[in-house]
């Protein structure tokens, strides 16, 4: 991820090189085109889940203590964000970071200096959000989530000093599909996932862009995306345990897991690349 990030700042350096000399060459049609493209980057996850939230009666309503028989808290180990290294403490390692790639479409009209746009683009942040928890027994149980794909548009607005160099803000709605899943060191009980989710929200930031020619151009760009993740859920079960297992004495069916977090969002760094016509 480090050369990644040391990658996108050369890049930085060389489009203020390239925009300094392209001051002095017609652009032709400036930014009235439609274009195709890709931007390849980094993510890093702003949103962290301390805690697994409960719903030990399957109301609905989460935020139930898991109680034993004996009327203890089944979890007073606690907590901690990320993937459990261990059964009977709370050690957990956190996976913040990883690449990103999308392909887009967009189209730009330019009225004197402004720069007025859309663009639609599809693709993959690929970085792992996970929270555990740890139970008396002792036992560790870790939930986990990702992005199997995410949607984007938005529209932007920009200011270009020559007609080949681009300074953009950008904003607008996204959509996401959700996957969760879990791991765990109890063998008894049983544990059902509810699938993939729709996630809903929106990403808003900003770049620049260069041209190089007529047809093409990159770009640094910056995005903050956020989405509504609430409907993930993990199914503990009876499984081969007993009546009196802590997650079937609220409910015989089980109890359900839920994210403490209920938004995912995320940073992005990315270069960009567009042919434009």
């Amino acid at each position: 991820m480090k050369n990644v990030y040391l990658s996108i700042a050369a890049l930085a350096a060389s489009l203020a090189a390239t925009s300094a000399s392209a001051q002095t060459e017609d652009a032709n049609s400036g930014f009235n085109q439609f274009y195709v493209g890709g931007s390849f980057g980094g993510a890093h996850t702003a949103s962290t889940s301390q805690s697994i939230l409960f719903d030990r009666n399957l109301d609905g309503v989460f935020g139930d203590t898991v109680t034993t028989a004996a009327g203890a808290n089944a979890f007073s180990p606690g907590f901690c964000s990320g993937s459990a290294t261990s059964t009977g403490n709370t050690n957990c390692s956190f996976r913040r970071d990883g690449l990103e790639y999308y392909g887009k479409i967009g189209g730009d009209t330019q009225r004197g200096r402004i720069v007025v746009g859309f663009v639609v683009e599809g693709g993959r942040p690929d970085f792992i959000e996970s929270v555990s928890g740890f139970s008396t027994t002792p036992a560790s149980y870790t939930i986990s989530r990702d992005i199997r794909f995410n949607i984007n548009a938005r529209g932007r607005l920009g200011f270009t000093p020559n007609d080949s160099t681009l300074f953009y803000g950008a904003g607008g709605p996204t959509y996401a599909k959700i996957r969760t899943y879990n791991v765990t060191s109890n063998t008894a009980n049983s544990f059902t996932v509810n699938g993939d989710q729709d996630g809903w929200g929106y990403n808003v930031g900003g770049g620049i862009e260069q041209k190089i020619g007529n047809n093409f151009s990159i770009g640094l760009e910056y995005l903050y995306t956020d989405v509504k993740a609430d409907k993930g859920r993990v199914r503990v079960g009876p499984g081969t345990a007993p009546p009196t297992n802590p997650f079937l004495l609220g409910n015989a069916a089980g109890t359900d897991f839920a994210f403490g977090n209920r938004f995912m969002s995320w940073h992005s760094a990315r270069v960009t690349a567009a042919f434009r016509f």
